[in-house]
């Protein structure tokens, strides 16, 4: 076997040293409230990082999209360097705000290295193994970018317990866990970049083709792409939403004993959804039959808990407790399942002389979803209904529910864009 002209030593093993890296940006949620108290503020303040790291990790990909297009070893070494000083970065201003309580300068030195430095590693780190994923699984390229994608997704269900136990260790701490990361990342992404190759049988447009920039590509069906970015959109702000509520609304509905198991399997989901959709999508005539099923699911079963009132009646409804479970497992495989089939229906639309730049401009939708779907969920819970305790713990069961309702309606908006606006292959003109 040749090594050196593998898929899996120079397309997925890489891909997945990348994505596993960058994908622990998801376990912000678990250590910022200790943050928060370290450095003297709240915990609302402390997550703007993780909504600037989203915001930053899609503009990144926007804009650099044509270097990752031109060399992903470049683009690859950006995205090592600036995710592990990155995440130094954060480490340090959060030791700054230990010793120095309450000052701003730890706050928008966090928001500068989880937020924009960090946010520019994820971009290029998330879109450099794609496209050469998937020109390796040339005839399974739904696999290929599932496989990455799917390390994305499950980096947090792999790192979240070794994080908090170096986290609760007395000889560690919050900000020696965050230098020890940073250093274990480096080489980790390093060798990512070291193996990461694009198959020699693969050659670059040239001439005409090649001067065919992604913002050309694109305007020769405009209104395809304003509906893939609106149903993408869409799709990631409503499962932020969910998400970003899941702990809440699993202890809301009385298994609150059961939220760590839970989380687990959520998770297995996000990162199943992942893999499995997209590897569906080969067998597929139309790869956005998936997208259809996806957002045809996720109304369903938000309409169900809605009409059941499963999270309002705090699982006094056996069946309606089901119906909430299901649609935690059904929003968690779609959200990543609709991350890892964009790529493939980017290239069946559009081809793939220039879908790294194309994707990149794509994930922009992710980067405004990232401002805008935990703070939508977060508004909704704050302004309808009342907070109520429950065996100790706030919570507002008529706000999540409410928020279900906004959810369902962009959902139905998303289908309409992806049936109407996203035309079948033969139909593209």
């Amino acid at each position: 076997m040749n090594l050196s002209e593998n898929k899996w030593t120079r397309g997925a093993i890489p891909a997945l040293l990348l994505h596993c890296s960058i994908g622990t940006v998801y376990c912000w949620s678990i250590f910022s409230q200790e943050i928060a108290s370290y450095i003297g503020f709240s915990k609302g303040a402390v997550e703007w990082a993780f909504s600037f790291a989203i915001f930053f990790l899609g503009m990144s990909a926007a804009f650099l999209g044509n270097v990752v297009e031109k060399d992903i070893r470049k683009s690859s070494l950006i995205a090592t360097i600036c995710f592990a000083a990155g995440m130094a970065g954060t480490g340090f201003f959060i030791q700054y705000g230990g010793a120095h309580k309450g000052s701003l300068v730890s706050l928008i030195g966090i928001y500068i290295s989880y937020g924009l430095v960090m946010g520019v590693g994820l971009g290029t780190g998330y879109l450099s193994p794609i496209k050469t994923l998937m020109l390796w699984f040339e005839d399974r390229k739904g696999l290929g970018t599932g496989l990455s994608v799917m390390g994305f997704g499950a980096a947090k269900a792999i790192a979240s317990p070794i994080m908090q136990r170096m986290e609760n260790s007395s000889s560690i701490g919050i900000y020696n866990m965050f230098y020890i990361l940073a250093a274990v990342y480096f080489v980790m992404m390093f060798a990512g970049h070291l193996l990461l190759k694009k198959p020699s049988t693969w050659q670059e447009p040239t001439g005409a083709e090649n001067k065919n920039k992604a913002f050309d590509v694109i305007k020769t069906n405009p209104i395809m792409f304003a509906g893939i970015w609106i149903m993408f959109y869409i799709n990631i702000t409503c499962g932020l939403a969910l998400i970003s509520q899941e702990k809440v609304i699993i202890k809301c509905v009385g298994l609150a004993s059961y939220a760590g198991i839970l989380a687990s399997i959520t998770a297995i989901f996000n990162a199943g959804g992942r893999l499995g959709f997209s590897a569906w999508s080969d067998k597929l005539k139309d790869r956005n039959t998936i997208f259809k099923l996806i957002l045809l699911l996720s109304i369903v079963f938000t309409a169900l808990v809605i009409f059941t009132g499963g999270i309002a009646n705090r699982g006094e409804n056996k069946i309606a407790l089901a119906l909430v479970l299901i649609l935690l497992f059904v929003v968690n495989a779609g959200y990543g399942g609709g991350f890892s089939n964009m790529p493939t229906l980017l290239s069946d639309r559009y081809g793939m002389g220039n879908i790294s730049a194309i994707y990149g401009i794509m994930l922009s939708a992710w980067a405004v979803a990232g401002l805008t779907g935990n703070q939508m969920a977060t508004w909704i819970v704050n302004h309808f209904g009342e907070q109520i305790e429950v065996n100790g713990v706030a919570m507002n069961p008529t706000g999540y529910q409410t928020v279900l309702y906004v959810t369902c309606v962009l959902y139905v908006v998303a289908l309409c864009a992806c049936v109407f606006l996203v035309r079948p292959k033969k139909e593209n003109r």
